[in-house]
């Protein structure tokens, strides 16, 4: 899940969970696979929740005075849920450049995006995070994992309870989610889904196109004056399982037009 991404996503990038384990059996590689068809909802976001809980307490999140944390409340204000998931921002301290917003509604946004881009591309890119939830692509992305042995064989939820997951299991989930690549498709979805966020509030959507063009810049080493460094290996790796990046821009921009919004000067 992490991601620009990701998820989950870019991503996706990515409070201990307690350590105990409540398993009844093993599955076999044929109940994992049915077991991943037929989770609910519910049960997707109270084990992503895990995940994200667990991600939180290895990064530095960022206190409710901090100037960034102000600064992402005061853009995402009156963006409350996703088809009825209710979302949760965080801002995480570090020059790394990105976001992802995941299957249980928590959105994550890193200092080093916020120290590199503008308001209205900030919101972009949270709304093409929002968009891989809203999409039901998040959902699908646990669904891989899970297929793909996330949880090491162990029972995910007995007669419809939520299991804890050991870290070790947590460990797994991350990885898995971080291995699920979104499809081009599903990107071109999301950005699309980007543009129309922006859109509906009240901002210029040719700020996709711009998001784009600075986290190309950056990939290839480049960064604006008086910010802090960008972490160039973090942005190179928003872009290893997204759709060409010339391709994005273009595409954002050629909509922009058509629709008659006009390029800001910066």
């Amino acid at each position: 899940m992490r991601k620009l991404f990701i998820i989950v996503a870019t991503a996706m990038m990515l409070v201990s969970c307690s350590e105990q384990f409540n398993a009844a059996y093993l599955l076999s590689s044929g109940a994992k696979l049915a077991q991943a068809a037929t989770l609910s909802d519910e049960q997707i976001q109270a084990y992503v929740g895990q995940y994200v809980a667990q991600l939180d307490a290895q990064n530095n999140v960022l206190p409710e005075t901090n100037a960034y944390v102000k600064r992402v409340r005061n853009l995402t204000k009156g963006i409350t849920n996703v088809d009825g998931i209710p979302l949760n921002f965080k801002v995480y301290g570090t020059n790394d450049v990105n976001a992802f917003a995941c299957a249980d509604g928590s959105v994550r946004i890193y200092s080093g995006l916020l120290d590199q881009m503008t308001d209205d591309q900030v919101l972009g890119v949270v709304g093409h995070e929002i968009g891989h939830v809203a999409l039901k692509h998040s959902r699908k992305q646990f669904q891989a994992a899970l297929r793909n042995s996330a949880i090491r064989d162990a029972v995910v939820a007995t007669g419809g309870a939520i299991a804890v997951l050991t870290a070790s299991q947590l460990g797994d989930v991350g990885e898995a989610l971080l291995s699920a690549k979104f499809s081009r498709k599903q990107e071109n979805q999301a950005d699309d889904y980007g543009y129309q966020f922006l859109v509906d509030h009240g901002r210029n959507p040719w700020a996709m196109a711009t998001a784009f063009e600075r986290l190309l810049t950056l990939s290839t080493g480049g960064a604006s004056a008086g910010s802090q460094a960008a972490s160039s290996s973090a942005v190179s790796e928003i872009f290893s399982d997204h759709p060409a990046t010339e391709t994005r821009i273009q595409r954002m921009s050629a909509r922009a037009t058509q629709d008659g919004y006009k390029r800001p000067s910066k």
